[in-house]
């Protein structure tokens, strides 16, 4: 039994977060509700986690040593990663030495890397993917290519948010989304991109990962694509169990999230179909008591269900679980963490959220327009904090109910196009 106490005093419950963007802002906030003093890890200052934190540090996340300071100074009960780019060999070291990372540290491990979990899915527990290969140099990228036929889709091992991400659908195609890949991949984002300690950086079990890496899929056909949002906590009497959310359907331009809506229409063998794969991976990732939420991403066509990727974490696409359910995947999240019961999840309806993307080069950015996108019944903002925009960023999200899911996704669309970029 988890004992609470009072934040900032000896006997508080502590949960360090290694990442602290706008999913950790609010798995905080959830956590601060059960009187859980946390403390918030990023590579830059000011992240949005920090903001509501109780205490917070900036290290080079991929620096083993450094974590390890931060991990044995603050001695917290939980270390809870919220990014896929952390040194995970220290993660194991210090889970061997007695601290507990949700959900394990080698589930942290094998999802950090889309060749750890695609090989763990597809060779290990034989669940349907798209074809594949992994490249590690422009010749074997090129011989991949060839192999699997145009188009087909090339990804980094390791990015976020479809950093380094391309569809090639002709020949010419190719140099440019390697290069592409080499510099959006979540070791470029880092500062690391040409970086010997590239090789090594995030080994774990004895493997290395090549960060210049990349995985080549054939392309496969698909009606939709969701997030099975798959929950795995302790029930009433202290035994582990298997829960879902409502399917997210969602949209991605060039890999990012822009859209998500719940409930995602299914059949019921596809829906089945999903639980059952989505069962089948995150216990197996949980072994041997590991807890915690897992984005699952699939591909549906008809009611043939493709598995795409994981992450062992709350996952932006159910960001409209801040208004689809009377419990966030957020609060899931922390009921999991902290070893407290789900009795059930009460869904609200059809839902949408729709992210507010902008673009420029912007330092303390500043908005306007929220009375016109809050105008509208049952309609929600979360403004991310973030400290700067450099390039194209996601800085907040809109959130709507609805009586059908098209009127949610409409009024979610007009609620974030009504919020816009204030000029210096």
């Amino acid at each position: 039994m988890t004992r609470f106490g009072t934040p900032l005093t000896e006997g508080a419950l502590r949960v360090l977060l290694l990442g602290a963007g706008e999913l950790g802002k609010e798995l905080v906030i959830e956590l601060q509700r059960f009187g859980v003093e946390t403390i918030a890890v990023d590579r830059y200052p000011f992240a949005p986690a920090m903001q509501v934190a109780h205490r917070s540090h900036v290290i080079d996340m991929l620096d083993g040593s450094a974590i390890r300071r931060v991990i044995e100074g603050e001695k917290p009960r939980f270390v809870v990663p919220e990014i896929e780019a952390i040194h995970t060999p220290t993660l194991q070291a210090l889970e061997r030495e007695g601290f507990t990372v949700i959900p394990t540290a080698r589930a942290a491990r094998l999802t950090m890397d889309r060749e750890g979990i695609r090989r763990l899915a597809a060779e290990e527990l034989k669940l349907p993917t798209s074809p594949y290969r992994f490249a590690a140099d422009y010749d074997e990228y090129r011989a991949a290519v060839r192999a699997l036929g145009l188009p087909c889709v090339v990804k980094p091992v390791m990015s976020s948010s479809g950093k380094g991400q391309s569809v090639l659908k002709t020949e010419a195609d190719l140099e440019n989304a390697w290069d592409y890949a080499q510099k959006g991949g979540r070791a470029a984002s880092v500062g690391r991109a040409r970086d010997d300690r590239n090789i090594e950086a995030c080994a774990g079990d004895g493997a290395e990962i090549d960060l210049r890496k990349v995985i080549v899929e054939g392309f496969i056909e698909f009606d939709y694509e969701i997030t099975l949002l798959t929950v795995r906590h302790l029930d009433a009497d202290g035994r582990a169990t298997t829960r879902f959310c409502a399917p997210i359907g969602h949209l991605q331009i060039d890999g990012d999230y822009r859209e998500s809506w719940q409930p995602q229409p299914m059949s019921p063998a596809a829906l089945a179909e999903a639980q059952r794969q989505a069962r089948v991976l995150v216990e197996e990732l949980c072994r041997p008591e590991g807890r915690g939420v897992f984005g699952v991403e699939f591909f549906v066509k008809n009611d043939h269900v493709i598995f795409s990727e994981v992450s062992p974490r709350p996952h932006d696409t159910g960001l409209v679980t801040l208004i689809s359910q009377d419990l966030s995947e957020f609060a899931l999240h922390a009921r999991a963490v902290l070893g407290l019961p789900i009795p059930n999840i009460r869904s609200r309806g059809p839902s949408a959220s729709c992210a507010m993307v902008f673009e420029g080069q912007v330092r303390a950015p500043a908005f306007a327009g929220l009375e016109r996108a809050l105008a509208e019944p049952d309609t929600a903002l979360r403004l991310f904090g973030k400290p700067e925009i450099a390039g194209h960023r996601r800085m907040g999200v809109a959130l709507a109910l609805g009586d059908s899911i098209e009127q949610a996704r409409d009024k979610a669309r007009r609620a974030a196009a009504a919020v816009r970029l204030e000029s210096a």
